[in-house]
């Protein structure tokens, strides 16, 4: 018989023949109905000692909800469960009591106000089949001033029987909801004189009749964690772990709440759900850990903003008058990055939804000059946004370092939708309308497809999963995309932007992509001379048919010369195939050496849920990598101000300098963590053409 289902009854032995403490069924003892006749009915007791299904009447019984029952259960001795019962009012409201609630428990042998902090489910060695025990997790409120100088071991959790009063509709305009719960409340309002001596109203206008305030049993939570909550916490080696909250309660052997998250990451050593002997809940293997619940914290790379308001002004900040000059600031040279940017408060200041516009500032404009140029124009409508881009933030930034976010909201008010002051929007969105609308920017790509040039500013890689490794690299993507689509730049980018195979923020095409470094897109170049992938001499077709071939190297473009073109295709494997001829630039002679085109990599936008960072490119040097997130933590809730931190990032120079062999067996549960999520979260690859740059 299937004992949770809400429709199982439960009950208590209000008459027993065995002395308390002694085996039999005993007043206090509580079991659950299997069967029942008029005046009978039958079913295992609990802690009775009495194996086995027993025949009881219904006289020496009362029943209960299977809420009602957990509640009792962790009363002790079984004696005072018939004296909570009997307290019906009270007990009625105990059974209501949610997070927030405040009461008065016995703790001590004295009577001490609290703050519910959530019902909490407790395992012991004992067994009860499917029902579990619940106890209140309470927060003690001292209310002598030598308390504050008071330190407390853990508490225990409080039984219904431990709960002397209940204070019920707390209206919102009650100092308890507004700022520090201990401070507003005493044990006047709790023990002052009251009617009833059990239930204590808060505020004029509460009606007798609303002590039950919800139906069935209270969530599962601690402050504002619950079963479901996203949740970071420290681990031994103090890096940050980051999951979703899959358990809540007392394990066996422990005296305190748990979590059990389930981890964004396999990490060696964690289980599937299992502590000990014990399964609290299921996922994947190697992905549930299970940590003291007072040790996690909301995930606070998702924590939500205030409503929206005037972004905080910092002008204390400012520095003296030189910095108004509206004069161009180089990128910072490589040697003085660290010195200028690393650290807190440092990079773009975040507010309200907006780090998908800090993170593409950042890697646009910090460490790179491809995109200078639209920092300058004849004149028009847009030259009051360049000034705003060009002396507030990228000048801003590249002189102090730091740039507020009062200066960053001047500029989405003028992006010419209001949207862009409150909601969440894309990279590629942000970047098409500040270049093309706003800046009347001409598009940044020419891509051609048959026979036609088309304008853009980002490419989005298009292509079916099986067509690459499962770990594939950006070159990879790229070509394989361009293959799939039969696409061809018409000239080279300054500036290339490429969004990853991913949909929304959820889905994503492949869970690792690896950022190339270098980009060749040699073979990608329309009327450009082309090595023959045989013999390396200039090559005069191309054939498209040839990059599945598993003998020839597949997933890679391939170009012939005539006499490598005509033994490849002898195979009688290949000659249906139909080589494509390629047109060279009337200038080119077959004399000169083949050049290769290549791009760098500067920058790559990472999203995890909603929040996007970034990692920058900051010079040559292979470790010179930073980390940017501009919300990274947040001072003065709901009316304070989020603060920017950048950190930097050599390993992840270290992972992407080894081979490509090396970099596809990678392990992501061996990983860096920022090495991870660099793979793992990759939204958008930004790479530059060093010649066609405005500094050189």
């Amino acid at each position: 018989m299937d004992r949770t289902g809400p429709g199982q009854k439960y009950f208590i032995v209000t008459k027993g023949k065995a002395k308390p403490g002694k085996k039999g069924i005993s007043k206090g003892c509580i079991g659950y109905v299997e069967t029942e006749t008029k005046e009978e009915v039958i079913g295992p007791v609990f802690t009775s000692g009495v194996k086995g299904s027993v025949k009881l009447e219904k006289e020496n019984l009362h029943m209960l909800s299977k809420h009602q029952a957990q509640l009792l259960l962790f009363v002790s001795p079984s004696s005072k469960r018939l004296e909570v019962l009997q307290k019906e009012e009270l007990f009625r409201a105990i059974c209501c009591l949610v997070q927030s609630d405040v009461v008065v428990v016995q703790h001590k042998k004295e009577s001490k106000p609290g703050v519910v902090q959530g019902v909490m489910q407790i395992v012991r060695k004992e067994s009860y089949g499917d029902v579990t025990m619940l106890g209140f997790d309470v927060e003690i409120t001292e209310t002598e001033r030598k308390a504050a100088f008071k330190k407390e071991s853990a508490l225990p959790l409080f039984s219904a029987g431990d709960i002397l009063k209940v204070i019920i509709d707390s209206p919102p305009s009650s100092p308890l909801l507004a700022g520090n719960k201990q401070e507003a409340l005493t044990m006047k309002d709790v023990l002052g004189n009251n009617s009833d001596p059990n239930l204590v109203q808060r505020g004029q206008d509460s009606r007798n009749s609303q002590i039950s305030r919800g139906s069935g049993p209270p969530r599962m939570l601690r402050s504002t964690l619950e079963v479901g909550s996203m949740v970071e916490f420290k681990a031994i080696n103090l890096a940050t772990l980051y999951g979703v909250v899959r358990w809540i309660g007392v394990p066996e052997g422990k005296n305190q709440p748990w979590a059990g998250v389930e981890l964004d990451y396999e990490v060696k050593g964690c289980t599937d759900g299992k502590l000990g002997v014990h399964r609290y809940f299921t996922c994947n293997g190697n992905k549930a850990m299970f940590v003291v619940l007072k040790n996690c914290k909301p995930d606070s790379r998702f924590l939500p903003l205030p409503p929206y308001k005037e972004a905080p002004q910092y002008h204390e900040l400012q520095s003296d008058g030189s910095f108004e000059e509206d004069t161009d600031v180089p990128p910072i040279p490589e040697s003085k990055v660290l010195a200028l940017l690393e650290g807190r408060m440092k990079g773009i200041q975040g507010h309200y939804n907006s780090c998908y516009l800090d993170a593409s500032l950042f890697s646009l404009f910090s460490c790179c000059v491809a995109l200078d140029s639209v920092l300058h124009s004849s004149a028009g409508s847009e030259k009051h946004i360049q000034k705003i881009l060009r002396r507030d933030i990228v000048n801003r930034l590249r002189r102090q370092g730091f740039v507020p976010a009062e200066n960053v909201m001047n500029l989405r008010k003028l992006l010419g939708c209001d949207t862009y002051l409150t909601e969440e929007k894309d990279p590629e969105e942000f970047i098409s309308i500040l270049l093309n609308q706003v800046l009347s920017v001409d598009p940044l790509l020419k891509i051609r497809s048959n026979g036609k040039t088309q304008d853009s500013y980002t490419f989005q890689i298009i292509l079916e999963k099986e067509q690459v490794v499962s770990t594939p690299t950006v070159q990879q993507l790229l070509e394989t995309s361009f293959l799939t689509c039969d696409l061809k730049f018409q000239e080279i980018p300054s500036c290339l932007i490429i969004q990853m195979p991913r949909f929304g923020k959820k889905y994503k095409m492949f869970p690792q992509i690896i950022p190339s470094t270098e980009l060749d897109i040699t073979d990608l170049l329309h009327n450009t001379p082309r090595e023959c992938f045989v013999c390396g001499g200039l090559a005069a077709v191309e054939c498209y048919a040839c990059v599945s071939d598993r003998r020839l190297m597949p997933g890679r473009i391939k170009q012939y010369c005539r006499p490598c073109e005509k033994q490849v295709h002898s195979h009688r494997l290949r000659r249906d195939h139909r080589p494509r001829e390629l047109t060279l630039p009337h200038s080119f002679s077959s004399a000169d050496p083949v050049p290769r085109q290549k791009l760098e990599l500067f920058a790559v936008l990472c999203i995890e849920t909603s929040h996007y960072v970034s990692f920058v490119k900051y010079g040559p040097g292979k470790h010179s990598w930073l980390f940017f997130d501009s919300m990274a933590d947040r001072c003065g809730g709901e009316n304070g101000y989020n603060i920017p931190e950048i950190r930097a990032c050599p390993q992840v120079g270290d992972f992407l300098s080894q081979s490509e062999d090396d970099l596809a067996k990678a392990d992501p549960c061996n990983m860096d963590e920022s090495v991870k999520r660099l793979l793992c979260d990759s939204y958008m690859c930004m790479y530059q053409c060093p010649a066609l740059s405005l500094y050189r």
